[in-house]
Parts: C-alpha cells; sequence; structure tokens
C-alpha cells in the first residue's frame, strides 16, 4: 500500500472516533474499571490474507483471521491442553482407533442456521475430496469411517492409530454446509465473505487495505468485549510502528530495534504494553533440492558452515532469538539438542566447496565448476525486514567462501503464487510455525511436493518418509520422541535447510486493552476476554 494510502485509511478511522478525549489518559495507571463491550481494535499486518476458507490457504494472514470466524472440533488452552469447542467431549477407544465427538447443542451459524454434524461430516467430505485444492487433507484420508448418528454425534475410525488424531480435528475449521453443498469449493463466494461460528462475523475486505470483523452476539461462548476488530495491511514495519505510535494500529509485532530502542520513552510506556517470549516458530534458509547446485551435500553443509548464526541473532534480532538446529522450538520435549550442528567455520565450508569440485580457477573470487560459477538467487518476501536483512548477512559470509548471492525481495502474494509454491526459485528465506505436535508430515514427506503443497523445497527421503509415518502412529511420548530424534539427525545430516533461528515473539499492544493474560500460548488465546475498561474506550460510534 503506498503511504497516501494509509494515511487516507488513518483518516477514516479516526473519523469513526465520535469520543476521542481519551488521549489524555494515563492507561499506565490502571484505572480499570472492570470488563465492557465496546470498542475496536487495529491489528497491523504486513500481509493480505488470501483465502477466507481455511483448507484453501497456506499463508499465515489467512489462517490468523479465519481463526476468528470458524471453529475446530478441539482446541488448545493457555497451557496446551487439548480442549473442547465445538465438541463438547469426546471419548477415545481403548484401541485409540475410534473417536466419538459429542458436539455442542447450542451453536450456531452467523446467518442464524444451526451447527450440526452435517456440517462437520460435509466439511470432512470436502477436505478428502480430490477436486479440493488443499495441502491439509492427509490426516483426513486416513480415516477410514466417518458417521454422523445423530445432529450432535460425529465418529471417526482408522485403519492404525494416530497421534496427532484428536488434534486434526482442531485444525479443520468446520464449514457450513448449507452454504456450501453443490457449489465447488474453489467458486464459493465465503472465500471472500466468510460465514463461521466463530466469535467474529465478517465484515469487509478491502484487498490489500483492510478486513474487519464484527463481534458475533450469538457466539455460544459469550459475546467478545472488543465489538471490531480492524486488520490494516501496512506492508512495511516501520510505517506500521509510525502509524502505532499515532493511534492507527493497537497491536502488532515489534522488530527487535523497536523493542530495545524505540519503546522505551514515557510516552509510549503510558500508552503501551509490551511482551517479550520464545515464539512458536522458525527462520530457514531453504535449497530447492531439484537445483543442481545443490544437489551435493558437501555444498549444503559448507553454506551452512559458513553462515553464522549467532551474528544473524546479534545483529538482526539484537540478541532477542536462540539459534535453530531442526524444526523442533528448543526445550520442548521433541527437541533434540544431540544432532550435528554447523558452527560458523568458513574455512570448513571452503574444503567442503573444494571436495566437491567448486574452487575458483580464473582468480575472479567466485568459485566454479565445469567453467560454471557458483552464483545463485536466495528469495524472500516483502515487509519482513529481519528476512531481508538476514539475506544480506548471508550475502556477504557467502561472498567470503568464493559463492556469490543475489537477494530478490518479493511482494508476498506474487512471493508465494508465482515463486514458492510453483518451486520457482534457488534458495528461499522463509519460516514455518512450530506447532505443539511434532508430526512433520506435511512439510518433509515426500509425497507432499506436488503443486501447492507444503514440501516446498522437493526434500525427499525414504527413512524421513518411513520415520514420519510411524511417528505418529505412537502415543507414548518418549517412545515417539525416538522417532523424531532420528528425524532430525537425518535433516541435520542432509542439510536441507539452513535452520537459522527462533526468534522471540515480541507483541505490543495499547494500554487501554485490559484481560490479557501471557501464557505458554502467547496472548492472544483468551482474546474474547480482552475489553477496555468504559472510560478509556476510544471507537465508541461506528457506521
Amino acid at each position: 500500500m503506498k503511504k497516501h494510502g494509509v494515511s487516507i485509511l488513518l483518516i477514516s478511522i479516526l473519523l469513526w472516533c465520535a469520543s476521542c478525549g481519551t488521549d489524555s489518559i494515563d492507561y499506565s495507571l490502571g484505572s480499570d474499571t472492570g470488563p465492557a463491550y465496546g470498542d475496536s481494535i487495529i491489528i497491523g499486518s504486513i500481509g493480505d490474507a488470501s483465502n477466507l476458507i481455511p483448507m484453501l490457504a497456506s499463508d499465515s494472514v489467512s489462517f490468523e483471521v479465519a481463526a476468528y470466524i470458524y471453529n475446530g472440533l478441539v482446541e488448545y488452552d493457555k497451557d496446551f491442553n487439548i480442549i473442547g469447542s465445538l465438541a463438547e467431549s469426546w471419548e477415545i477407544s481403548e484401541d485409540n482407533l475410534t473417536i466419538t465427538f459429542h458436539l455442542r447443542d447450542d451453536v450456531v451459524w452467523h446467518d442464524g442456521e444451526p451447527f450440526t454434524s452435517e456440517d462437520v461430516m460435509f466439511t470432512y467430505e470436502l477436505i478428502i475430496d480430490e477436486n479440493t485444492p488443499t495441502a491439509y487433507a492427509q490426516k483426513y484420508l486416513l480415516v477410514t469411517e466417518a458417521k454422523a448418528p445423530d445432529p450432535y454425534t460425529f465418529i471417526v475410525t482408522y485403519d492404525e492409530p494416530l497421534a496427532p488424531a484428536l488434534i486434526s480435528w482442531g485444525a479443520l475449521q468446520i464449514l457450513p454446509k448449507h452454504l456450501l453443498e453443490g457449489v465447488p469449493i474453489t467458486e464459493s463466494d465465503l472465500a471472500r465473505h466468510p460465514v463461521g461460528t466463530g466469535p467474529y462475523t465478517f465484515g469487509e475486505w478491502k484487498t490489500g487495505e483492510s478486513i474487519i470483523l464484527n463481534s458475533f452476539h450469538e457466539y455460544f461462548l459469550g459475546r467478545p468485549y472488543i465489538d471490531r476488530i480492524i486488520y490494516r495491511i501496512i506492508p512495511d514495519t516501520a510505517t506500521m510502528f509510525l502509524e502505532l505510535k499515532a493511534g492507527g494500529v493497537d497491536w502488532m509485532g515489534l522488530s527487535p530495534i523497536q523493542y530495545k530502542h524505540q519503546t522505551d520513552d514515557a510516552s509510549f510506556k503510558k500508552n503501551f504494553n509490551k511482551y517479550e517470549y520464545l515464539a512458536d516458530g522458525y527462520a530457514y534458509l531453504g535449497f530447492n533440492m531439484d537445483d543442481k547446485k545443490f544437489s551435493d551435500v558437501r555444498v549444503r553443509k559448507a553454506i551452512s558452515y559458513a553462515i553464522d548464526k549467532q551474528e544473524i541473532i546479534d545483529v538482526v534480532l539484537l540478541g532477542l532469538g536462540e539459534i535453530a538446529i531442526s524444526p523442533y522450538k528448543p526445550g520442548t520435549w521433541v527437541y533434540n539438542p544431540n544432532v550435528e550442528r554447523y558452527d560458523y567455520d568458513p574455512e570448513r565450508a571452503k574444503e567442503l566447496l573444494s571436495e566437491a569440485g567448486w574452487t575458483d580457477t580464473d582468480g575472479d573470487g567466485i568459485i566454479d565448476k565445469d567453467g560454471v560459477p557458483f552464483t545463485f538467487t536466495i528469495i524472500t518476501n516483502q515487509g519482513n525486514d529481519l528476512r531481508a536483512k538476514t539475506a544480506e548477512i548471508i550475502q556477504g559470509r557467502l561472498a567470503d567462501v568464493g559463492i556469490e548471492v543475489k537477494i530478490r525481495i518479493i511482494e508476498w502474494a506474487a512471493f508465494l503464487s508465482e515463486f514458492v509454491e510453483p518451486r520457482n526459485f534457488e534458495a528461499v528465506i522463509l519460516g514455518w510455525n512450530i506447532l505443539q505436535d511434532p508430526d512433520l508430515y506435511n512439510v518433509w514427506h515426500s509425497s507432499r511436493t506436488g503443486p501447492g503443497e507444503l514440501n516446498h523445497i522437493n526434500y525427499k527421503n525414504s527413512e524421513v518418509d518411513k520415520l514420519l509415518e510411524d511417528g505418529r502412529k505412537i502415543f507414548d511420548q518418549d517412545e515417539r520422541k525416538v522417532y523424531y530424534d532420528r528425524i532430525q539427525e537425518i535433516l541435520a545430516d542432509e542439510a536441507p535447510y539452513v535452520f537459522l533461528y527462533v526468534p522471540y515473539a515480541l507483541p505490543v499492544v495499547h494500554a487501554r486493552f485490559h484481560g490479557i493474560e501471557p501464557a505458554p500460548a502467547g496472548i492472544s488465546y483468551n482474546f474474547i476476554e480482552w475489553y477496555v475498561p468504559e472510560g478509556m474506550q476510544k471507537y465508541t460510534h461506528l457506521p
């Protein structure tokens, strides 16, 4: 979005405010008069959503917005325990093959129609339909029988135990049968105008500008206190930060420099609360495994040795992160700290490159092989300065070992649709969320390399495939860990990614919002309980 567009939207938002006498309030004094309905929260987002039917989306913004609109059968609580959502309770058979869900009978869709087990059955049949272009069907294809014997019971049976089976029914956001039946899913109006059962209803979507959600007063867990969520798409974090301080954004993720050096003044502390915790996600440099330059594992290991991960954390994250060595979060039960590490060692990198036949034969400073210089391009997405700066550091370090790197920063939607999903890249800097269940099937299994699927780098390893297939059948945590420890060893040994860092999440929220209770799950798990005391509400008259 161009800056003048941002300003126009900001003016429009401020015009909604009919009682803006709250600017003089010192929010840090905590004059909390208790929960009250009303106000709006403006969330800054660097990217727009792509599709608000979750099973068709592959970007985090779409999932984040959709999470306010839809529900699954279960969900995680603040401590990552599985609790009911659309399901009030459930039973798992002694052989771990059958789950019987008992659904809530007090749920209605945003258009007033009742929610029943037919909606769950319809959504299940939709995601396993071969005509549905989704990357998330695999777990549901393992169901051998699904039944909806009455409006509030849904039963699924598997041939073999599946450890993430229960939580998979939380990942499947249930869609309304009465609005989708008979409509090709890719042509449904719900992609742009979703109707769910969640705490917020869809309001408006201006592509590249904003998405507005309104509180659903008939939500089965109670009306959310905050009346309106406004996502503002601001593709530049520096501009977003200016908007935050100007009052045009209430909630955003700070960059490390903003967190450490630009938010210490008294005015900021009066108006905002900052939070800090290790994020459930990691950043990586991924090689396109179909590219001949990266087919030799010695080359991939050399690049891993040539990159100083701690330097990236110190310079880019200002120390607010930890080195990643695998797809799991340090400190969690599945994390294996004993895998091969690639501590910064440029001399070892040069040795490996030389062993692989890459040497500087013409003295131009760039290594070559069979007359071809070693050059490649790293792509990453626009709007994430951390990734752009990470790319620059990698570029410098690889130059030290004779590899020429070019960097290309691409707008988010085009980045996904034109480069990542069709595998149109040599190397990519990107990130993954770290889920609570360790199953990595969709990202690392050889069968997940098709168009739109999540094994973006086309990694294929038969032992990893087998471990992924078997590990998800084990329920005992200690026994299961053996499988994922081995997967981490193989990934470290084959180096298809350079695992870079696990950053700290650094959200900042305007201090007028109360009820925020940081927990292992972060700060947003109880969003419907956030509120603004009556005397602090800012946006009180909305069109």
